[in-house]
């Protein structure tokens, strides 16, 4: 493969993702801690949470919150409360990350 080739997967990489934000929309990064916090404004929220990791277990966590996506990630898994609905996937995956 020359350079000129490798440019082109690149950009037609990015280019991949940046179609695949603008399907899902935005998509925020957050810890843990301010993840729980979304939750407590939302009313009834729904949560889809998946396991990850190579050589160390993370859970991932993905909820909806007035028309943005928000994402966490932790090496424990976080406890919420009864008006939570989780639901259990097998992967999430976030664009560009």
């Amino acid at each position: 493969m020359t350079y000129v080739e490798g440019g082109a997967a690149a950009a037609a990489a990015a280019g991949a993702i940046a179609n695949a934000i603008k399907a899902s929309g935005a998509i925020v990064s957050m810890e843990p801690a301010d993840f729980t916090k979304i939750l407590s404004k939302a009313d009834k929220p729904l949560v889809v949470m998946a396991t990850g990791g190579v050589f160390k277990k993370n859970y991932q966590y993905l909820t909806g919150y007035k028309g943005l996506m928000f994402y966490t990630k932790s090496d424990q898994p976080l406890q919420f409360g009864g008006d939570v609905e989780l639901i259990a996937s097998k992967k999430i995956w976030i664009p560009g990350s």
